[in-house]
């Protein structure tokens, strides 16, 4: 998310971030001002769980800033087992909330806001694990590719809204295999992380959404990632 929030800024847009953690947020959206003097960028601590809060935040932020372009749904969450038996469906729980119910929670909150900017975007972050599961994965790859099937049908609900025309907003899927930062090359400098994503590649790659035209970016998986 922090990387995102550097690009965002640098590219001149108001950015609106949110986190449970209010200090992680503070330390990311002060970073982000930092580094690119005058940008927008601010912060507020959301519940994303609560569907009515998702929807207050939307509310607050289109009537603030008169418009909402982008949402990106950076929220991220893995569990594993060693075997596919040995799998906790506690697992399941927690990866439902985190990668599901607030995929559902922010989609609903700014379906509306999205459509009436007349170039919105919402970006799911997945993992090419949704499309291949293993055994060990059982619980992530499932709620990645639950997050997957309901963003898609908000891009059906956008070309339907569309009418005879292109839709005027777009939900799209970047598909990575796992994210890696340079502070986690510094930890591990003998690693490959082969196949990894960079955040700031990520970064662009969401950034650059908007430099295309909504009928384009509606529907699609962006592989960051060789498919599996």
């Amino acid at each position: 998310g922090r990387a995102t929030l550097l690009r965002l800024a640098e590219a001149g847009a108001t950015v609106v971030a949110s986190d449970s953690d209010p200090v992680r947020l503070a330390e990311a959206v002060d970073a982000a001002r930092y580094a690119h003097g005058g940008a927008s960028v601010t912060g507020e601590t959301v519940d994303l769980l609560d569907l009515d809060a998702a929807r207050a935040w939307a509310d607050r932020t289109e009537k603030e800033f008169g418009r909402v372009d982008g949402l990106i749904h950076l929220v991220g969450g893995w569990r594993g087992s060693k075997t596919f038996a040995d799998a906790p469906l506690a697992d399941w729980d927690t990866l439902h909330n985190l990668l599901i119910r607030t995929a559902q929670h922010t989609s609903l909150a700014f379906h509306d806001a999205l459509l009436r900017s007349g170039k919105g975007r919402f970006v799911l972050i997945s993992a090419g694990g949704a499309a291949k599961p293993t055994a060990g994965n059982a619980a992530y790859a499932a709620a990645k590719a639950a997050a997957e099937a309901w963003t898609l049908a908000l891009a059906d609900s956008f070309r339907k809204l569309g009418g005879e025309g292109a839709p005027s907003a777009a939900a799209a899927i970047l598909v990575v295999k796992a994210l890696v930062h340079d502070a986690m090359r510094a930890e591990r400098p003998n690693a490959k992380f082969a196949g990894f994503t960079d955040v700031k590649e990520l970064a662009e790659a969401i950034t650059g959404l908007w430099d295309q035209p909504a009928q384009e970016v509606n529907g699609t998986r962006l592989w960051l990632t060789p498919k599996p």
